[in-house]
């Protein structure tokens, strides 16, 4: 169990990471055609001025947490609201195809949480 959490962990990581640099890098593809809901969806994130960089920041921030493994129940926490979104942007906005990737961060970090339950029990006990 214990490497299976530290390769879930890693790999987690290095998905956020990989997003995170690559945006600030301006890295990222052409985003593909999308739908009027997705279109609508991404012009209210960007009217955010604030709110998309700071999804990659917490994403940047989580991916090097849990690189670090010490303070990875930590980032599972911090991502998951993060994760959650991208899954159910996937299933409510997105094209079938976007579906897997979601599925897989949503089961991975649900996962970790799992894994790391016993760190978090201090946090709702009396």
């Amino acid at each position: 169990m214990k490497i299976a959490v530290i390769i879930v962990r890693v790999l987690l990581a290095a998905m956020y990471l990989f997003a995170s640099v690559s945006y600030f890098l301006n890295m990222m593809p052409k985003a593909p055609e999308m739908t009027a809901a997705q279109t609508s969806f991404m012009t209210g994130i960007m009217a955010s001025v604030y709110l998309f960089p700071l999804i990659k920041i917490t994403e940047l921030i989580c991916g090097v947490m849990l690189l670090i493994g010490r303070t990875a129940p930590l980032a599972s926490i911090i991502i998951f609201p993060v994760t959650l979104n991208i899954f159910l942007y996937g299933v409510f906005l997105g094209q079938p195809k976007d579906i897997p990737m979601g599925a897989v961060m949503l089961l991975v970090n649900l996962f970790l949480l799992y894994a790391y339950r016993a760190k978090y029990l201090p946090i709702v006990s009396k």
